[in-house]
């Protein structure tokens, strides 16, 4: 493993862990709250053996710069570091992406940015679905269906805690007091096999400027909702038990993102820690089919999906 620092556009520093071949296709993990790159650990040893596989720590967690304003964590600033992550471990190629929970929110939008679209190759996301689409799909399950009802009736008692975390000053002291590992490691029993040695413990107390992605965020998006169309191969691997971000929320997606397989897996929201076996399965098996996939990389599709996003996307 090497490691480097990447300067964001703002200049907060990112810590970048590269593994594997540097010739190598290029796999950009970036996780989510409240962990940072170890959750990937298990899956970079599956796919280290193959790729160039790159981790970083997003702002706010690990050794990255840690900004002080919510507006730091704005979905724009975090599409332009993980651009900016590409572009320094991949500059001749674009990079495929694997992403999980706020990794997976941040992912979905950089993937939709005009300027940018012909970075990215492909998008694994795990347990986090785009906020614009958010707020679509939640005013959807509003019309008159018992399916729709329960669907919004569900997801919105598992998203319950985001309210919590959007208080100033009380979700920080409910992290330095340790409850939110607490709730963490309550909610890890859903999930199957075991997870990274190491992994878990103070998470959420070390990381919790990662609360101001909440706060920047999910209002302002859910709220107000732009129309964003993906149109990179992509795949969701929707946990069965996943008890925060359910499986209609993650999966329900193909108006704006028509290229997406959908997987239904056995596991809950930790995922990547706790599966790597089958994150990585699926990420390799996507990133073949693209590379046995006449067209999907010319460019002419490049300028397609730019095209797209150019038409689509918002900032």
């Amino acid at each position: 493993m090497s490691q480097r620092w990447v300067t964001a556009s703002d200049g907060v520093r990112l810590a970048v862990y590269e593994h594997g071949e540097p010739t190598a296709p290029t796999v950009v993990c970036v996780h989510g709250f409240p962990d940072d790159h170890g959750v990937w650990d298990g899956v970079v040893r599956r796919l280290a053996d193959r790729f160039h596989v790159v981790t970083y720590d997003v702002r706010g967690s690990g050794a990255s710069g840690v900004p002080r304003r919510n507006q730091d964590y704005r979905l724009p600033q975090l599409a332009a570091d993980l651009t900016a992550v590409a572009d320094a471990v991949s500059p001749d190629a674009p990079v495929h992406v694997l992403a999980h929970d706020w990794g997976s929110v941040q992912s979905w939008h950089t993937v939709t940015v005009p300027a940018t679209a012909h970075r990215f190759a492909s998008l694994t996301s795990i347990s986090g679905p785009d906020l614009d689409h958010t707020g679509r799909w939640f005013r959807a399950q509003l019309r008159p269906s018992p399916r729709k009802l329960r669907h919004f009736t569900r997801q919105s008692l598992a998203s319950g805690y985001v309210g919590f975390l959007h208080l100033p000053g009380i979700a920080e002291l409910a992290c330095r007091a340790g409850l939110l590992d607490a709730v963490t490691k309550a909610a890890q029993r859903l999930e199957t096999g075991e997870p990274p040695a190491g992994y878990g413990p103070g998470l959420a107390a070390r990381n919790r400027a990662g609360l101001k992605l909440y706060r920047a965020n999910v209002l302002p998006r859910t709220l107000r909702p732009r129309t964003r169309h993906a149109a990179l191969p992509a795949q969701v691997l929707a946990p069965r038990r996943d008890m925060f971000v359910l499986v209609p929320w993650q999966t329900e997606i193909t108006d704006w993102a028509p290229d997406t397989e959908i997987h239904i897996v056995d596991g809950g929201h930790w995922l990547p820690a706790f599966r790597p076996d089958l994150v990585a399965e699926f990420t390799a098996r996507l990133i073949d089919r693209i590379d046995r996939t006449p067209g999907v990389t010319t460019p002419e599709r490049t300028a397609a999906r730019t095209t797209a996003a150019r038409k689509a996307g918002q900032e």
